[in-house]
């Protein structure tokens, strides 16, 4: 996961603010579950923004800085594992996590999500379509909850909706 082979990735895509990472990320919506390796706590959330260097994990609950975890990300049929450190984390919001080491035929896999992900490859005939037809296994209803989701962030984020209300309308949409 260096540097150089992200900048190869992404050499056309032009972040609109300046970046301060080493890996541009890009927009994804998977499935993840981590583990922290001191605790054995767990997590299930939604990973966004993946990158060669990692990711960021929506969760109400997130790891403190500085833990250490093994996680699982789902995406269509596949999944990615990886060590990972937390090198952000938000209360109520998520976590940023960094991936440490991974299998070289993990690696391969997360090099070519990004791939996909910046349009460079075409998406594989296997992943699910984006539009699913609603009500088909409730993955429509866990989407919107997700965009939802996504949209009160940003919100707090941007300083809209007071941390307090945001948290509050998180809870009841994941009730």
């Amino acid at each position: 996961m260096s540097p150089t082979s992200n900048k190869e990735i992404a050499s056309s895509v032009d972040p609109p603010i300046p970046e301060r990472r080493r890996s541009l990320r890009f927009p994804f919506t998977g499935s993840i579950q981590a583990v922290e390796s001191k605790s054995g706590a767990r997590i299930t959330g939604r990973a966004s923004d993946l990158s060669l260097g990692g990711c960021y994990v929506d969760s109400l609950n997130p790891f403190p800085v500085g833990a250490n975890a093994k996680v699982r990300i789902i995406r269509g049929r596949e999944s990615f594992e990886a060590d990972a450190r937390v090198v952000s984390s938000q209360i109520g919001m998520g976590m940023g996590l960094a991936f440490v080491s991974a299998q070289p035929s993990q690696v391969q896999l997360i090099q070519r999500w990004v791939l996909e992900l910046s349009g460079k490859l075409p998406l594989r005939s296997d992943m699910p379509e984006k539009h699913r037809p609603e009500g088909a296994d409730g993955e429509l209803k866990e989407e919107h909850s997700y965009v939802l989701s996504e949209l009160v962030i940003a919100l707090m984020r941007k300083g809209v909706l007071a941390e307090e209300e945001g948290k509050a309308m998180l809870r009841k949409l994941h009730q």
